[in-house]
């Protein structure tokens, strides 16, 4: 099938005028690593927003001819594109929101290889250096804004929802943005669009003109969840994981939407890290929302969390049911605790250092058949560990179903193993089989094959 594209040549608006000779030379020499397959794939995916592909493989596959080069002129660089989709302009010209999207995708990359990668500096190997890597690639893109009070609410959830599901998010944004409050999301479409879009509307009635819908993603998964035009701040993380403590960094509460494994990923994290002993003097407003509809599927995530991390795991977060404005309502009263403890503690609004997230939440973890059955799905250790590692045993399945790289693991060699206590493997059962059946793992035009093989101790 052929796709319509389109060759142009186009100017950073504002967000990126000048790279020096030698990062333009190693985003030039695709010998040099992985540098410029991952600008031009990043940039694929901006690029092809609203074509709702669910494999970051086939996307590769349908562009291979497209080429992303860039241009060092005198007056600063400029962009070469080759068979870019045709989708991303009007009257050929590039869509002002995409090329601003395009632009932060070349920001973030050549800041992280230029300046964090192998950077004594910064010590990734270490909690505090990977934190303070973090501050630093945010500050580079100027999305924190201090000097206001904390406002910014992270919400969650699938990018392929039901319409019913996607129009209650719209609501909840819509009463988030009545009261003054913006929005973080993943960027891409379903549950991190439709607040966003609700936030423009109630933004806009009350004459909010300048409005933050922060996207935040990673090379990763942004094939699959290319980011939605409403976001007008949008930074590329290197890592997931790196992607998740941003959002807990930057974020004043987070609300959840219904979703698949990639949402109960967010969940096990956040838990995870609010579990932390170190971390129970933090006030964090965390809230579990869907319409009517979706109750059955927050009662599969309650009943999995109680089964696996304990009662006291269920305490960390509220469910609320076909509510917006109750849930709004709640948010706003809990990030006023939020601004009265940073006041108190004299924390950052615009970043939340106190937050002890460990090691287990901070290292990259790859999803090898290897990693994936040795990770320790048992009792008998704290329950913010277990969560950690429940966390990467659903970060692994996100990658056999949507990422490049996964998805060719599983083809060649088959499906991830996990192995652990019952007690904990046959709650995670009843929830991916929930899933599937749900059609939450994949869209719903699709049909589902497992990438993964759960297996209890003694069977």
């Amino acid at each position: 099938m052929q796709y319509d594209v389109i060759d142009a040549r186009i100017s950073p608006n504002g967000s990126l005028d000048v790279l020096s000779r030698l990062e333009v030379g190693k985003l030039l020499n695709a010998s040099q690593g992985e540098l410029y397959p991952l600008f031009r794939n990043s940039s694929l995916a901006v690029l092809n927003y609203g074509g709702h592909l669910d494999d970051g493989r086939e996307l590769l596959e349908r562009y291979k001819s497209f080429d992303i080069r860039v241009i060092q002129e005198e007056r600063g660089i400029r962009l070469d594109l080759r068979n870019a989709p045709a989708s991303a302009f009007v009257d050929g010209k590039m869509i002002k929101g995409i090329n601003e999207h395009l632009f932060a995708v070349l920001r973030d990359i050549v800041y992280v290889d230029d300046t964090i990668n192998n950077n004594p500096r910064f010590d990734l190997a270490a909690s505090d250096g990977i934190t303070n890597a973090i501050f630093h690639i945010l500050r580079n893109a100027r999305i924190m804004r201090p000097r206001t009070n904390p406002h910014l609410v992270v919400c969650w959830g699938g990018h392929s929802i039901t319409p019913a599901e996607y129009d209650y998010s719209k609501e909840v944004g819509y009463h988030l943005g009545l009261r003054g409050l913006d929005i973080c999301t993943g960027c891409g479409p379903g549950a991190m669009k439709g607040p966003m879009k609700g936030a423009t509307i109630g933004h806009a009635k009350q004459r909010i003109a300048k409005g933050q819908y922060l996207g935040i993603t990673e090379p990763g998964i942004i094939a699959s969840e290319s980011p939605n035009p409403i976001v007008n701040d949008l930074v590329i993380m290197p890592d997931i994981e790196k992607r998740l403590e941003t959002f807990v960094r930057v974020g004043h509460a987070i609300v959840v939407f219904p979703g698949g494994v990639g949402t109960a990923e967010e969940i096990l994290y956040i838990l995870g890290i609010l579990l932390d002993p170190e971390n129970s003097r933090i006030p964090f407003p965390l809230i579990l929302t869907g319409p009517a509809s979706a109750a059955g599927y927050f009662e599969q995530i309650d009943q999995f969390i109680t089964d696996t991390l304990g009662p006291v795991a269920r305490t960390l977060y509220r469910i609320i049911i076909d509510n917006p404005e109750t849930v709004a309502r709640k948010i706003l009263e809990g990030v006023e605790l939020v601004r009265q403890f940073r006041v108190k503690t004299d924390d950052a609004f615009y970043f939340n250092w106190l937050l002890k997230i460990h090691l287990q939440f901070q290292q990259p973890f790859e999803p090898t058949h290897t990693n994936m059955s040795l990770l320790d799905l048992h009792k008998g250790q704290p329950p913010h560990l277990l969560a950690a590692n429940l966390r990467r045993a659903f970060s692994g399945i996100v990658a056999g179903n949507v990422k490049e790289a996964g998805i060719r693991a599983i083809e060649e060699k088959g499906v991830f193993e996990l192995r652990g206590d019952a007690r904990i493997m046959q709650p995670l059962d009843t929830l991916l089989t929930a899933f599937v059946a749900q059609k939450r793992m994949k869209l719903p035009t699709s049909t589902y094959n497992p990438c993964y093989r759960l297996i209890a101790d003694g069977s």
